[in-house]
Protein backbone atom coordinates (compact mmCIF):
# COMPACT_ATOMS: atom_id res chain seq x y z
CA UNK A 1 0.00 0.00 0.00
CA UNK A 2 1.19 3.33 -0.82
CA UNK A 3 -1.24 5.38 0.64
CA UNK A 4 -1.38 5.92 4.74
CA UNK A 5 -4.88 7.37 6.48
CA UNK A 6 -3.55 9.74 8.91
CA UNK A 7 -5.27 9.49 12.23
CA UNK A 8 -6.81 13.18 11.10
CA UNK A 9 -8.32 12.17 8.31
CA UNK A 10 -9.28 8.77 9.94
CA UNK A 11 -11.14 10.28 12.37
CA UNK A 12 -13.17 12.33 10.16
CA UNK A 13 -14.30 9.21 8.14
CA UNK A 14 -14.55 7.94 11.53
CA UNK A 15 -18.04 10.29 11.82
CA UNK A 16 -19.55 10.46 8.41
CA UNK A 17 -22.09 8.17 6.45
CA UNK A 18 -21.87 6.21 3.21
CA UNK A 19 -24.35 7.64 1.99
CA UNK A 20 -22.62 11.41 2.34
CA UNK A 21 -19.51 9.79 0.89
CA UNK A 22 -21.29 8.49 -2.10
CA UNK A 23 -22.99 12.07 -2.86
CA UNK A 24 -19.34 13.64 -2.78
CA UNK A 25 -17.82 11.08 -5.25
CA UNK A 26 -20.63 11.82 -7.48
CA UNK A 27 -20.02 15.07 -7.37
CA UNK A 28 -16.66 13.81 -8.98
CA UNK A 29 -18.42 11.49 -11.77
CA UNK A 30 -17.95 8.68 -9.55
CA UNK A 31 -20.91 6.93 -9.83
CA UNK A 32 -19.77 2.91 -8.65
CA UNK A 33 -18.40 3.23 -5.39
CA UNK A 34 -20.57 1.30 -3.41
CA UNK A 35 -20.25 -2.44 -2.63
CA UNK A 36 -23.26 -3.77 -3.76
CA UNK A 37 -25.31 -6.07 -1.29
CA UNK A 38 -22.89 -6.77 1.39
CA UNK A 39 -24.14 -5.94 4.91
CA UNK A 40 -22.62 -5.65 8.49
CA UNK A 41 -22.90 -8.56 10.34
CA UNK A 42 -23.96 -6.43 13.80
CA UNK A 43 -26.58 -3.39 13.03
CA UNK A 44 -24.30 -1.25 15.91
CA UNK A 45 -20.86 0.15 16.75
CA UNK A 46 -18.34 2.73 14.74
CA UNK A 47 -17.74 2.99 11.39
CA UNK A 48 -15.17 0.82 10.01
CA UNK A 49 -12.34 2.53 7.86
CA UNK A 50 -9.02 1.62 6.59
CA UNK A 51 -6.66 1.33 3.65
CA UNK A 52 -7.93 -1.69 1.51
CA UNK A 53 -5.40 -4.67 1.85
CA UNK A 54 -7.04 -6.80 -0.76
CA UNK A 55 -7.39 -10.76 -1.08
CA UNK A 56 -8.45 -12.36 -4.61
CA UNK A 57 -10.44 -15.67 -5.21
CA UNK A 58 -10.85 -17.52 -8.57
CA UNK A 59 -13.25 -20.87 -8.79
CA UNK A 60 -11.51 -23.60 -6.81
CA UNK A 61 -10.55 -26.72 -8.77
CA UNK A 62 -11.04 -29.88 -7.12
CA UNK A 63 -7.57 -31.27 -7.74
CA UNK A 64 -5.81 -28.14 -6.37
CA UNK A 65 -7.92 -27.42 -3.49
CA UNK A 66 -8.05 -30.91 -1.06
CA UNK A 67 -8.22 -29.55 2.48
CA UNK A 68 -4.71 -30.19 2.94
CA UNK A 69 -3.57 -27.55 1.13
CA UNK A 70 -4.02 -25.28 4.57
CA UNK A 71 -1.24 -27.18 5.82
CA UNK A 72 1.08 -25.02 4.01
CA UNK A 73 2.13 -22.19 5.95
CA UNK A 74 2.41 -20.18 2.25
CA UNK A 75 -1.05 -20.86 1.14
CA UNK A 76 -2.15 -16.96 -0.02
CA UNK A 77 -5.44 -17.02 2.46
CA UNK A 78 -3.12 -17.93 5.78
CA UNK A 79 -0.82 -15.16 4.46
CA UNK A 80 -2.91 -12.73 3.97
CA UNK A 81 -4.54 -12.98 7.09
CA UNK A 82 -0.77 -12.74 8.70
CA UNK A 83 0.74 -9.91 6.79
CA UNK A 84 -2.38 -7.56 6.70
CA UNK A 85 -1.34 -4.41 7.98
CA UNK A 86 -2.48 -2.83 11.29
CA UNK A 87 -5.23 -0.52 10.95
CA UNK A 88 -6.00 -2.05 7.13
CA UNK A 89 -9.71 -3.01 6.26
CA UNK A 90 -8.97 -6.60 4.03
CA UNK A 91 -11.42 -6.43 1.08
CA UNK A 92 -11.68 -10.27 -0.40
CA UNK A 93 -12.99 -10.75 -3.84
CA UNK A 94 -15.65 -13.91 -3.73
CA UNK A 95 -16.81 -13.56 -7.13
CA UNK A 96 -20.24 -12.64 -5.30
CA UNK A 97 -20.87 -16.33 -4.95
CA UNK A 98 -21.72 -16.72 -1.02
CA UNK A 99 -22.38 -20.45 -1.75
CA UNK A 100 -18.94 -20.97 0.38
CA UNK A 101 -17.25 -18.82 2.74
CA UNK A 102 -14.68 -16.47 2.42
CA UNK A 103 -13.27 -17.14 5.77
CA UNK A 104 -14.42 -18.39 9.53
CA UNK A 105 -14.27 -17.06 13.02
CA UNK A 106 -10.49 -18.09 13.59
CA UNK A 107 -9.29 -16.18 10.37
CA UNK A 108 -11.47 -13.15 11.50
CA UNK A 109 -10.30 -13.25 15.00
CA UNK A 110 -6.20 -13.50 13.92
CA UNK A 111 -7.43 -10.60 12.11
CA UNK A 112 -8.55 -8.33 15.23
CA UNK A 113 -5.77 -9.50 17.38
CA UNK A 114 -3.26 -8.01 15.00
CA UNK A 115 -5.36 -5.24 15.10
CA UNK A 116 -6.77 -4.98 11.30
CA UNK A 117 -9.41 -2.21 10.93
CA UNK A 118 -12.47 -4.18 9.50
CA UNK A 119 -12.65 -7.54 7.06
CA UNK A 120 -15.26 -7.11 3.91
CA UNK A 121 -16.38 -9.98 1.50
CA UNK A 122 -18.56 -9.79 -1.50
CA UNK A 123 -19.21 -13.60 -0.47
CA UNK A 124 -20.41 -15.22 2.61
CA UNK A 125 -18.47 -15.74 6.00
CA UNK A 126 -18.78 -19.26 8.33
CA UNK A 127 -19.28 -18.87 11.94
CA UNK A 128 -20.72 -15.64 11.28
CA UNK A 129 -23.01 -15.65 15.10
CA UNK A 130 -19.38 -15.44 16.49
CA UNK A 131 -17.91 -12.92 13.86
CA UNK A 132 -20.61 -11.04 15.18
CA UNK A 133 -19.56 -10.63 18.63
CA UNK A 134 -15.81 -9.93 17.44
CA UNK A 135 -14.84 -6.79 18.28
CA UNK A 136 -13.41 -6.28 14.67
CA UNK A 137 -16.44 -5.29 12.09
CA UNK A 138 -17.12 -7.66 9.22
CA UNK A 139 -19.35 -7.15 6.34
CA UNK A 140 -20.82 -10.41 3.84
CA UNK A 141 -23.81 -11.15 1.36
CA UNK A 142 -24.87 -13.73 3.91
CA UNK A 143 -24.19 -16.65 5.99
CA UNK A 144 -22.11 -19.87 4.36
CA UNK A 145 -21.23 -22.50 6.64
CA UNK A 146 -19.27 -24.83 3.98
CA UNK A 147 -15.57 -24.21 3.82
CA UNK A 148 -13.79 -21.96 1.17
CA UNK A 149 -12.24 -24.62 -0.67
CA UNK A 150 -15.59 -26.37 -1.95
CA UNK A 151 -15.62 -23.59 -4.44
CA UNK A 152 -12.92 -20.86 -3.74
CA UNK A 153 -9.29 -20.87 -4.14
CA UNK A 154 -7.18 -17.91 -2.66
CA UNK A 155 -4.64 -16.96 -5.33
CA UNK A 156 -3.50 -13.30 -5.45
CA UNK A 157 -2.86 -10.90 -2.69
CA UNK A 158 -2.95 -6.81 -2.77
CA UNK A 159 -3.42 -6.65 -6.63
CA UNK A 160 -6.83 -4.80 -7.89
CA UNK A 161 -9.73 -6.62 -7.51
CA UNK A 162 -13.35 -6.50 -7.81
CA UNK A 163 -15.54 -6.69 -5.63
CA UNK A 164 -19.19 -6.33 -5.44
CA UNK A 165 -18.90 -4.88 -8.55
CA UNK A 166 -16.39 -2.29 -7.24
CA UNK A 167 -12.94 -1.64 -8.09
CA UNK A 168 -10.63 -2.01 -5.09
CA UNK A 169 -7.59 -1.02 -5.77
CA UNK A 170 -4.17 -1.33 -2.84
CA UNK A 171 -4.55 1.46 -0.80
CA UNK A 172 -8.12 2.84 -1.28
CA UNK A 173 -9.78 3.84 1.29
CA UNK A 174 -12.45 1.50 2.49
CA UNK A 175 -15.26 2.98 5.19
CA UNK A 176 -17.88 1.19 6.02
CA UNK A 177 -20.95 1.77 8.70
CA UNK A 178 -24.32 0.13 9.28
CA UNK A 179 -26.01 0.65 5.38
CA UNK A 180 -22.27 -0.63 3.81
CA UNK A 181 -19.29 0.00 2.64
CA UNK A 182 -17.92 2.22 -0.11
CA UNK A 183 -14.55 2.54 -1.31
CA UNK A 184 -12.63 6.20 -1.68
CA UNK A 185 -10.01 6.11 -4.42
CA UNK A 186 -6.79 6.70 -2.38
CA UNK A 187 -5.72 9.78 -4.83
CA UNK A 188 -8.73 12.32 -3.38
CA UNK A 189 -9.27 10.53 0.38
CA UNK A 190 -8.01 13.56 1.58
CA UNK A 191 -10.23 16.22 0.32
CA UNK A 192 -13.57 13.72 0.73
CA UNK A 193 -13.11 13.35 4.02
CA UNK A 194 -12.98 16.69 4.54
CA UNK A 195 -15.92 17.88 2.31
CA UNK A 196 -17.76 15.09 3.91
CA UNK A 197 -17.29 16.51 7.37
CA UNK A 198 -18.32 20.32 6.08
CA UNK A 199 -21.37 18.04 4.30
CA UNK A 200 -22.61 16.04 7.79
CA UNK A 201 -22.93 19.59 9.64
CA UNK A 202 -24.77 20.40 6.75
CA UNK A 203 -27.39 17.57 7.05
CA UNK A 204 -27.37 17.75 10.50
CA UNK A 205 -28.49 21.26 10.23
CA UNK A 206 -31.12 20.91 7.81
CA UNK A 207 -32.85 17.39 9.31
CA UNK A 208 -33.00 20.16 12.54
CA UNK A 209 -34.57 22.62 10.68
CA UNK A 210 -37.44 20.08 8.98
CA UNK A 211 -37.94 18.54 12.17
CA UNK A 212 -38.68 21.75 13.53
CA UNK A 213 -41.70 22.36 10.43
CA UNK A 214 -39.23 23.92 7.93
CA UNK A 215 -39.77 23.14 4.18
CA UNK A 216 -36.94 21.51 2.00
CA UNK A 217 -37.44 24.29 -0.82
CA UNK A 218 -34.36 27.34 -0.76
CA UNK A 219 -33.62 24.73 2.38
CA UNK A 220 -31.92 21.01 0.51
CA UNK A 221 -30.24 22.47 -2.24
CA UNK A 222 -29.25 25.40 0.02
CA UNK A 223 -30.80 28.14 -2.78
CA UNK A 224 -32.43 30.58 -0.37
CA UNK A 225 -28.62 32.74 0.87
CA UNK A 226 -30.43 33.09 4.53
CA UNK A 227 -30.16 29.41 4.66
CA UNK A 228 -26.18 29.57 4.78
CA UNK A 229 -26.54 32.55 6.95
CA UNK A 230 -28.52 30.70 9.46
CA UNK A 231 -26.46 27.65 8.59
CA UNK A 232 -23.53 29.47 10.30
CA UNK A 233 -25.33 30.89 13.31
CA UNK A 234 -26.06 27.27 14.04
CA UNK A 235 -22.90 25.98 13.23
CA UNK A 236 -21.13 28.73 15.62
CA UNK A 237 -23.93 27.66 18.40
CA UNK A 238 -22.94 24.20 18.15
CA UNK A 239 -19.68 24.21 18.30
CA UNK A 240 -19.20 22.23 14.89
Amino acid sequence: MTFKLSAETRAKYMQVSTATLCTALFKRGLRNQFIQDVRPLKADGPNMVGEAYTLRYIPAREDLNPITVFQNPEHPQRVAVEQCPEGAVMVIDSRKDARAASAGSILVSRLMVRGVAGIVTDGGFRDSPEIAQLAIPAYHNRPSAPTNLTLHQALDINVPIGCGDVAVFPGDVVVGDREGVIIVPAEIAVEIADEAVEMTAFEDFVTEQVLGGKTIVGLYPATNPQTLEDFKAWRTKAGR
